[in-house]
């Protein structure tokens, strides 16, 4: 049976929990509180007009992090992976840090990289340090998690610019392709640590297509079980 913070992965961060579920058992639930932290922060933008509304909503979970313990679906599993040490807080804070560059804008390409590798790879970091990753393969699984990063902001692009908003860089999708599939070249990482990583398995896909489905299918699902024991 999932545990609360698991069912709130599953619904709202589908490849994310596709990926969770080939980190050993014992890290597992370490894993849905990070991913669901990484939803809660993604979506602050999207439910409110202000961004100042939004820069409360990261302070309140940068408190979270620095050891507040609140009463909350998400916030209470966070806080005890942090105080089992399963999850590092410096990893948590980096991916808040990401996520308020987008109320400074992202007007240049080196900006937008920042902003991109400072999330989605930041998320990957904070996956491969609670799987206890070697520091030597930071840059590679940063790398591949930033070129998942990429192809969401593709994917996610229609439905912001409903919104008013953008998070491609100059040049547009065109650019955030190129870019993504640039960062898809970075060394392969140990197996201990592999499910942080297989996002990219999706990332190659998602980066090639033009068009993309409602769902992942059945060849989405069997490119990550691929990656994870090839």
């Amino acid at each position: 049976m999932l545990s609360p913070v698991g069912t709130i992965v599953q619904k709202h961060d589908p490849d994310r929990f596709l990926t969770a579920l080939f980190a050993p058992a014992d890290r597992r639930e370490a894993l849905f509180a990070l991913y669901a932290f990484n939803h809660e922060l993604a979506r602050a933008r999207d439910v409110v007009r202000e961004p100042m509304a939004a820069m409360i909503r990261w302070q309140w979970w940068r408190e979270v992090v620095e050891g507040a313990r609140r009463r909350h679906e998400v916030a209470e599993p966070l806080g005890q992976a942090l105080d089992a040490g399963l999850l590092r807080a410096p990893d948590l804070l980096a991916i808040v840090d990401g996520r308020e560059l987008e109320v400074d804008g992202l007007e240049t390409l080196d900006a937008w990289r920042v902003y991109v590798l400072g999330t989605a790879g930041a998320v990957a970091v904070a996956a491969g340090n609670a799987l206890g990753m070697d520091q030597v393969h930071e840059p590679s699984v940063r790398a591949l998690g930033a070129a998942y990063g990429a192809a969401g902001l593709i994917r996610a692009a229609p439905a912001l610019a409903r919104q008013e908003r953008s998070l491609l860089p100059p040049g547009g999708v065109d650019t955030a392709r190129a870019e993504g599939q640039n960062w898809l070249h970075a060394a392969p990482v140990p197996r201990a640590i592999r499910s942080a990583v297989l996002l990219a398995a999706l990332a190659r896909r998602d980066l090639a297509r033009t068009v993309f489905p409602l769902a992942r299918g059945l060849g989405d699902k069997l490119a990550v079980a691929r990656m994870a024991w090839l």
